[in-house]
């Protein structure tokens, strides 16, 4: 559920309900609302989360799960090297 989402990724964040409403604009009563379900964010407001914790709204809305790293303002080289790092962690994983 999204309210589930959003408060697992605050807390791996490590960040207050007041922090990430300072950080969104919002109050920090409107984070409270969305982690106990009261209210939903508004469809701007979900893709500010989804910026902020750098993972896609469908992440956030529980239709597909892993986080997004941004490669803006790397070379297609160090991209490439990211991917390459990404894809050698997961077969690592699938050995363990």
């Amino acid at each position: 559920m999204l309210c589930d989402e959003i408060r697992r990724l605050r807390l791996a964040r490590g960040i207050t309900q007041t922090r990430l409403a300072d950080c969104l604009g919002v109050s920090k009563q409107s984070v409270s609302n969305w982690e106990n379900s009261n209210i939903q964010p508004s469809v701007e407001l979900l893709e500010k989360l989804a910026d902020f914790f750098s993972v896609s709204t469908d992440t956030l809305l529980g239709r597909e799960s892993g986080a997004q790293i941004s490669v803006s303002g790397l070379t297609d080289q160090q991209a490439a090297h990211i991917r390459q790092l990404v894809h050698d962690l997961r077969d690592a994983n699938k050995k363990l």
